[in-house]
Order: structure tokens, then sequence, then C-alpha cells
């Protein structure tokens, strides 16, 4: 008697990890004759991916090579940064511009002065902006629209054009030659008004039922920002305290109208005061001092750098 069961008969490509059968067998074949495809495809995707890292290596020499020669020709003497045939990699290494840095003015505390003051902006600025971004996106009242608007035209009013009335306001109240302007006026002021607008943004794209879970366990308002909102925008605060540091920490105009001092002076300032006797720069002092004034602009961005994406990524998710 013959089976009512048919042989089930297969057709189309084996699959990849599927045992070859015996000799003979087509499937055999078929995988063989697959296997010389793969492996073009494999070389393929290799190829295009050491050609796109060349491609991005090309790219970043115009970025690291300024940095590069910063570095190595603090390295150097006058005498061989000024020649006419510029080295890459200095001939004699000499550390001896480092320490003229030191010598020739209060480089130590005014490096000190930099760095407190942008440390002290960066965590004001941090935590106004959190509050006031808060406010913006979870707070309703009435024209809370258009004061958003009045705060983000400050993005559009350039520094120069308020530094007359501000130190009119900072003379009068006996706070000239003092830290007090340079800390207090970028929390406050114009210059914080990018991280309100980046906080604002990170708080709309915020699901409201977290923050009414805390409602619903006896959180307040302060509570529910303190508790939720706060620690959940971390992305955000770090991409604002990188602008905000940096800002603080590259400030120049500011330093030289409210601060008239060497002891004062903050590090933009200090780099200017690298002059010979004939009011020459000093090249390989100037970029010793510069090399050392980026190192903690390196070592923030470094820590806080994927924050910064993320920060970035979730400041426009929802206007």
């Amino acid at each position: 008697m013959k089976s009512d069961v048919l042989p089930v008969t297969t057709s189309g490509p084996p699959e990849p990890n599927a045992p070859a059968g015996p000799p003979g067998d087509p499937r055999r074949s078929a995988t063989a004759a697959l296997r010389p495809r793969r492996a073009g495809a494999r070389a393929r995707r290799r190829w295009k991916q050491w050609l796109l890292v060349l491609l991005l290596v090309l790219l970043s020499v115009p970025f690291i090579f300024p940095t590069w020669w910063m570095a190595t020709s603090s390295l150097k003497p006058m005498s061989e940064i000024l020649r006419r045939v510029p080295t890459i990699w200095p001939q004699d290494p000499s550390l001896d511009a480092y320490g003229q840095v030191f010598a020739l003015q209060p480089f130590a505390q005014q490096y000190w002065n930099s760095l407190y003051i942008a440390a002290l902006v960066t965590i004001g600025t941090m935590f106004v902006a959190a509050m006031a971004g808060y406010a913006f996106a979870r707070i309703r009242f009435p024209g809370v629209n258009a004061l958003f608007v009045l705060v983000l035209v400050g993005l559009l009013v350039p520094s120069e054009v308020t530094i007359v009335p501000l130190f009119r306001i900072v003379n009068s109240l006996g706070l000239i030659n003092t830290h007090w302007p340079l800390i207090v006026i970028p929390m406050l002021g114009a210059p914080a008004v990018l991280a309100v607008f980046i906080m604002r943004q990170f708080f709309l794209a915020l699901p409201v039922e977290l923050e009414e879970a805390g409602r619903i366990d006896g959180l307040g308002r302060w509570g529910t920002f303190w508790h939720i909102a706060l620690p959940l925008s971390r992305s955000a605060l770090g991409a604002v305290a990188i602008f905000t540091f940096l800002k603080s920490w590259n400030l120049y105009l500011e330093p030289i109208v409210y601060l008239s001092s060497k002891e004062n002076f903050t590090l933009p300032q200090a780099l200017t005061q690298y002059v010979d006797a004939y009011g020459g720069p000093m090249w390989n002092v100037q970029l010793a001092a510069t090399t050392l004034t980026v190192l903690p602009v390196l070592a923030v961005f470094l820590v806080a750098q994927k924050q910064f994406v993320q920060g970035l990524a979730h400041s426009g998710l929802k206007g």
C-alpha cells in the first residue's frame, strides 16, 4: 500500500546555518555557491568602513592641526617659531616657556580666578535655567508664551550694547575690580537665555505621567521638580554645563571692563600680557599659557560629552 503522506520538497536557497547534506545533495552545492558572495559582501563592507575612517581622519585634520601646532610650538624657542620654513615637531624641545608663564605674572592666581568663576557661573546657571525652564514648560499662567519670547529676545542683544549701562550699575554698587559682576550677571542675564531654552525644550519632551505619579504619592510642585524632573534632566544639564563653562572660561570683554589689577585678571586677559620690552608678543610663552588654558575645557568636554550630545538631541523634540 502506498503511503498517503506526500514527500515534502523544498525550494529556494538553503538557510545560512543549515547543515550541509551528503555529497551530491543540492543544498551542499547551493551553500558552496553562496560562500563567495558572502565573502565578497564582507570585503566590500570592510572597504567602505576603511574609506569612511580615512575620510573622517582627513576631515579632522583642520580641527586637530591648530591644537597640535599650539602644543608643539610651546616647546620651541622664538627663533624656531619665526623660521621661514616651519617645523612640525620642535627640533630641541624645551619647557622654558612654561617656567616663564608663571615667572612673568601671577598666572597661578589668574588660573584660579578663571576656574572658580567658571565653576560658580556654571553651577548657578544650571540651577536657575532648570527652574526657569521647568516653569515655562509646566506652569500655565497668562502670558507664559509672550514672556518666553521676551526672554528669547536676550539672545538677539549683543553684549557690547549692554556693557555701558551694566558698567554704570556695577560702578554705583562699588563692585569694580571685583569678580562679582563676572559671576552674577552671567547667571541672571542674557548669557543664561540659551540654557533656559534648552531646559524648557527638554521638560516639554518629558512625559507628564511621570510627574502625575509623583503627585499621587503626595509630592508638591517643588517636590516633583526636585525629585523627578531634575534627576531625569542630566543630559540637558550636561549640555548647559558645557555651554556655560566654555562661555565663562573664554569671557574677554567683560573682564577688561570690570577688572584692572593683574591679581584679579582672568586667563583671557592674562594671555595678552606676555609681551617683550618692545611690546611684541612672546609667542612661545603665549602658546605655553594657551596650552595650559585649554586643559580644563578638554576635561569638561570629555567628562560630559555624552550628556552634551543627548541634551542637544532632546532640546528640539517639542516646541
